[in-house]
């Protein structure tokens, strides 16, 4: 099994795992978040160190080490990225499994459990057409400031949404062109979505243009711009003119 299979059958797993405990019935709200969580975690860990003993893993639900900082080969994981909306029963959560290569996200996977995909880094499809006034997915709750801002400078539409994954993947499914957000994620809840998107030909980076370096010591990232390319360069430039204006 290659490592994109890996990674697909994986998500696509732990996402099944996922909706079984929710239609236990034996939790609800939080309590159901984290018995999804401690779940998908306890599969996708014991199977990737079953299936790539040799490389490191990191996953949100576990105690971070300092062992995969000397990896080459490190897997980045979120069992279930959007507990809150996984709690909630709604669709816009995901499960993450991505391999970073060298710091890099050359193979990711996210599993959308609630609406029955599997978007995968090997198999890429054509993106769909550009909707004519850009959209903008961003958090149903607290938007950030950049998104709302240059959302008004290129008379974008703003979608609310839940997980990291699900943002990232309604542009890959055509459903939104932009994912700008700065509000702070860590490394497990951009990496796999970021091989999908590179892998079907978005734009990824730092919205300073700068690259989306993993396997770091510090797994904090600050921010993030998941977008088609066409659009790369004028949200970029947007965002380099609100930085300006705040110095």
């Amino acid at each position: 099994m290659t490592d994109a299979e890996l990674a697909a059958h994986l998500a696509n797993v732990a996402g099944r795992i996922l909706l079984e405990v929710r239609a236990s019935g034996m939790f609800e709200g939080k309590a159901l978040g984290k018995a999804g969580d401690e779940t998908a975690n306890q599969f996708l860990v014991h199977a990737l160190r079953h299936q790539r003993p040799d490389d490191g893993l990191l996953s949100e639900e576990s105690k971070d080490t300092e062992e995969r900082l000397s990896k080459e080969r490190v897997w980045i994981v979120d069992p279930v990225d959007g507990t809150r909306e996984y709690g909630e029963e709604r669709t816009d959560w995901a499960v993450h499994v991505a391999l970073a290569i060298g710091g890099k996200p050359e193979v990711g996977a996210v599993a959308l459990p609630g609406l029955g995909a599997v978007l995968r880094s090997d198999r890429p499809s054509p993106l769909p057409p550009a909707a004519e006034k850009p959209r903008l997915v961003v958090s149903r709750t607290r938007p950030a400031a950049e998104a709302v801002a240059v959302a008004e400078k290129i008379g974008g539409e703003l979608i609310g949404m839940g997980s990291a994954g699900a943002k990232a993947m309604a542009v890959v499914r055509g459903e939104a062109e932009i994912y700008l957000h700065s509000g702070g994620q860590y490394e497990w809840d951009s990496c796999a979505p970021v091989a999908v998107a590179l892998a079907h030909g978005l734009h990824c980076s730092r919205i300073d243009g700068s690259p989306l370096v993993y396997n770091q010591a510090d797994t904090y990232m600050p921010d993030l711009l998941i977008c088609r390319p066409e659009w790369a360069e004028r949200v970029l430039a947007e965002v380099a003119a609100l930085a300006a204006q705040a110095d």
